[in-house]
């Protein structure tokens, strides 16, 4: 990982890194931000959006909308959609380190 303080990590697909939340099916922004740092050094790691009440409600409504088609899938289906989760989360697996160790504040060796 290469950083300097105010910096976001270097990361080999950018398009990971996002000021954005996903919300019911799309990423939306909000108002205002805040800058998420690693408390190690105070480096900048990335932004959030600020979202309030009213998103983490539509969060929660679009959740429980989807629930019954989800429930209604075989095992089988469900199984290949979170196999295909995993497979993402391994073919970017040193992008989701260097992430998640830059926001803990802990050195990717380390972890």
């Amino acid at each position: 990982m290469s950083q300097t303080a105010n910096e976001f990590p270097t990361l080999n697909d950018a398009a990971l890194l996002r000021s954005q939340a996903y919300l019911n099916g799309e990423w939306v922004g909000a108002a205002t931000s805040f800058e998420v740092r690693n408390p190690a050094d105070g480096a900048i790691v990335g932004s959030a959006p600020n979202m309030g009440a009213a998103e983490a409600q539509q969060a929660i409504d679009a959740a429980a909308a989807a629930f019954p088609a989800w429930a209604a899938k075989t095992g089988k289906e469900r199984a290949k959609i979170m196999r295909k989760w995993f497979d993402l989360m391994i073919a970017h697996a040193d992008d989701l380190a260097t992430l998640m160790t830059a926001e803990q504040g802990k050195p990717l060796a380390e972890a």
